[in-house]
């Protein structure tokens, strides 16, 4: 006999869901209660159980896939025969049973609020209750940011250690409007997953930020002559291309600073690639595109790719696999102001380089004993002080520095 399962009402006004995880195949043999998939919705996280056993013929949804009440989710050949008809029992001349045959399907279980919108397997939500952990306050290492089962012993781990990573309390509610009129904006979805990953990095990663100048005067120059040639006709180079390569070079010969602790954080992983993200102001929010293989690019190639990842992070056209695997980050505030600032590392990564505005200042020279004017960057280092400490640092800004001031390793 084969049976269609439906999607049975979610309740709560929810008449849509989008489907997060199918946890059956063809051929896979279940039983009545057995959970299918899970469900996202706007308000909760739902697992589907199976009304019916059997053995799965078709799965007709697929993660991602948005699915509606009374949609057929799997077929099933199922061994069950048509109940008997029953006679009814009557009491006073009416009715007072029904067969279990007749029984209206079981609602979906909702997840408990603690799960609510974290993408998770259902054994891994069940121990996730029974320990009573909010699923939230875990970053997931899966796909789509799903939380495995390492990810909860990781977590369960380092609160028995006693870091500091239980769940978030609300803070106090305030009414603001007692002294004024005001306006609510929710923040957009990239806001928010920025916010509480900058969050996580700032409470999980001890930073430390070093303080540094570049004399980029030379550099200044060649970056003008260079966009007087032919080939600046078709594109304009600015600074970015020769910091970040500046940075590639300094990361080939300091490895820890391109190196990531592993998940236990008992080891130290060094990557012989250099993809380099750099921060995009969005009207969505901040966006970190990489550029790949910066080492073997020139200033031009950089250039072209920098201006193609900026343009699509701010019309959304940017692919998933274009906001991963960056190694280090670059955020660039040159063309807004200011002088330094403490940028907070983008995890796993293990430094992250901010860049402030550069200005002309009189420096005096002492072996010539003048003084001239130079073109001077600010620049800020924050680094993860488990993995490099202050000597390590000060070299690094040191070095980048003196990369900076020289133009020879662009032509």
């Amino acid at each position: 006999m084969i049976k269609e399962i439906l999607l049975p009402d979610l309740g709560e006004g929810i008449d849509t869901a989008e489907v997060s995880e199918v946890l059956v195949f063809p051929g896979k043999t279940i039983k009545t209660d057995d959970i299918i998939l899970v469900l996202e919705s706007e308000k909760a996280s739902m697992e589907i159980p199976a009304e019916a056993g059997g053995k799965v013929k078709k799965v007709l949804v697929a993660p991602g896939a948005t699915v509606e009440t009374g949609q057929p989710l799997i077929t099933l050949e199922t061994t069950a025969k048509k109940a008997p008809k029953q006679k009814v029992k009557e009491k006073k001349g009416k009715p007072v049973a029904e067969t279990k045959a007749r029984r209206e399907p079981e609602k979906p279980r909702e997840a408990k609020r603690e799960t609510n919108r974290a993408f998770a397997s259902p054994g891994v939500r069940r121990l996730s209750r029974e320990l009573k952990i909010d699923l939230q306050s875990i970053k997931g290492t899966g796909p789509k940011e799903r939380v495995t089962k390492e990810d909860l012993h990781s977590f369960i781990r380092n609160k028995m250690e006693g870091a500091s990573e239980g769940p978030r309390r609300p803070g106090t509610e305030i009414d603001f409007s007692q002294w004024g009129k005001i306006e609510t904006q929710k923040l957009t979805k990239i806001k928010g997953i920025t916010a509480r990953r900058m969050q996580q990095s700032w409470q999980t990663i001890p930073h430390v930020t070093q303080f540094d100048e570049a004399d980029i005067t030379d550099l200044h120059a060649y970056r003008q002559k260079l966009n007087k040639g032919a080939r600046a006709k078709r594109q304009k180079v600015t600074f970015l291309p020769f910091f970040m390569k500046a940075a590639a070079d300094l990361l080939k010969e300091m490895p820890a600073f391109n190196s990531s602790l592993d998940h236990r954080e008992e080891n130290l992983i060094f990557k012989h690639y250099f993809h380099i993200g750099f921060a995009v102001d969005t009207p969505a929010g901040l966006m970190v595109p990489v550029v790949r293989d910066v080492d073997q690019k020139n200033i031009f190639e950089i250039s072209a790719e920098l201006q193609d990842l900026s343009q699509r992070a701010r019309d959304k056209k940017l692919k998933p696999s274009e906001l991963k695997g960056g190694t280090f980050t670059i955020s660039s505030l040159g063309g807004i102001g200011g002088t330094f600032f403490t940028p907070i590392i983008n995890p796993p990564q293990v430094a992250i380089l901010g860049l402030s505005e550069s200005w002309w200042k009189k420096v005096y020279d002492h072996k010539n004993k003048t003084t001239r004017p130079r073109y001077i960057l600010p620049f800020s280092l924050s680094y993860d002080h488990r993995v490099i400490d202050g000597v390590a640092a000060a070299r690094f800004t040191d070095k980048y520095a003196e990369t900076l001031a020289r133009t020879d390793n662009y032509k």
